[in-house]
């Protein structure tokens, strides 16, 4: 069985004082339960990965980042490098989200660059893909996801592979109240599976968690996560609701 995964992506949300509470109110629910087959990860901005990778350690709960620099070191002021990221605890980083590609125009090259430098500094990546309403609408969807993997992602070995999850985001569906079908979910996780499997082979493919990112809430998220190449999500703003991003995570 693959791995299933909530990842709470904080964005730029709560300062020092507040992430640290909400990070211990997370970590102290889910180490109450008996058992918890499904990984929870806190994705956090900067300032909060070394106060939460203490209170997290040695509990059930998993810490990313938002974001890597392009580059291992040296003269980039304000920038973050991997080795930083993995220095403080954290276990995974977020590549490629579409706010990233947007705002800050990261392209695929970019992108592969910071992945494999996050690769190579024994982070696990979550990597991002998705269309925007305009592409989605044309028919062009499945070309734009296929080549983001294979610009942004495929120059990875097979066993590299195994340190990557893919986060699916349908782009029109963040932050504007719309939200992907759970077939339309279903289609799309199914077809990058696909991808990897003519890329890695199928052992690689069926390994590989793919997550859904797209206004995912409590009341959809059973039905979404119920399809069979679906598992998971990669949550925005409901991961800073304790009620909705405990309810995401136990429709699983």
């Amino acid at each position: 069985m693959r791995k299933k995964i909530v990842a709470g992506n904080w964005k730029m949300n709560m300062n020092l004082e507040e992430g640290l509470s909400f990070a211990k109110t997370i970590n102290q629910y889910f180490d109450e339960k008996p058992s918890q087959k499904t990984e929870v990860i806190l994705c956090t901005p900067y300032i909060h990965l070394n106060g939460v990778s203490e209170i997290v350690k040695k509990g059930k709960v998993a810490l990313g980042a938002q974001n890597c620099a392009s580059e291992d070191s040296g003269a980039f002021t304000g920038e973050i490098s991997a080795g930083m990221i993995k220095s403080t605890g954290a276990q995974y980083v977020i590549i490629g989200h579409s706010e990233r590609r947007t705002y800050y125009h990261e392209n695929d090259a970019l992108l592969n660059k910071k992945t494999l430098l996050a690769v190579n500094n024994g982070l696990k990546v979550i990597f991002c893909c998705g269309e925007v309403k305009e592409e989605r609408e044309s028919g062009k969807h499945l070309d734009v996801v296929r080549r983001q993997l294979q610009d942004g992602l495929f120059s990875l070995s097979g066993s590299d592979m195994s340190k990557i999850v893919i986060a699916y985001e349908p782009v029109w569906a963040i932050g504007t109240g719309l939200t992907a079908t759970p077939e339309q979910a279903q289609d799309m996780h199914h077809y990058i599976r696909g991808l990897v499997k003519e890329k890695y082979g199928r052992e690689i493919a069926e390994d590989l968690t793919i997550l859904y990112g797209g206004s995912c809430k409590p009341s959809n998220a059973a039905e979404i996560f119920s399809k069979p190449d679906v598992d998971g999500g990669l949550i925005g703003g409901a991961s800073l609701k304790k009620e909705d991003f405990v309810a995401i995570v136990e429709a699983i």
